[in-house]
């Protein structure tokens, strides 16, 4: 199982980035996928997450309001929107699958199949 987050970069305060995740090797899909993020000294947190089936998401507070996560089933593709981007959004974003069933998780020990993250920095 992989998955290769990508569409980071160097952006402006007030921009918007749209990351995405490809997710290959399941032969069945998981639950839930999220997205963690973590900046340079500090932990590394959830963002969001989308159940993979039913389609429904869970953000975290603090940028509730300015991400959207989605997916393209038939693309096996995740993906994250994050809109009115601010310095305090860059950061390494990963995107990880969820290893149990139920509700979306957002402790990242509940995660798995880490991807290799995509940068995003945001100057202001």
């Amino acid at each position: 199982v992989q998955l290769q987050a990508s569409g980071g970069g160097l952006v402006q305060a007030g921009e918007f980035l749209r990351l995405s995740c490809v997710v290959s090797g399941y032969t069945a899909s998981p639950y839930a996928l999220g997205w963690f993020r973590q900046a340079t000294g500090q932990e590394r947190e959830f963002v969001g997450g989308i159940a993979w089936t039913g389609g429904f998401t869970k953000y975290a507070d603090s940028v509730k309001g300015r991400i959207t996560i989605s997916r393209d089933a038939a693309k096996n593709t995740l993906y994250l929107q994050i809109d009115d981007l601010k310095p305090e959004d860059t950061a390494v974003y990963c995107c990880a699958a969820q290893r149990c069933w139920g509700r979306i998780e957002v402790k990242e020990i509940l995660y798995e199949h880490w991807g290799q993250g995509t940068q995003v920095t945001v100057s202001s």
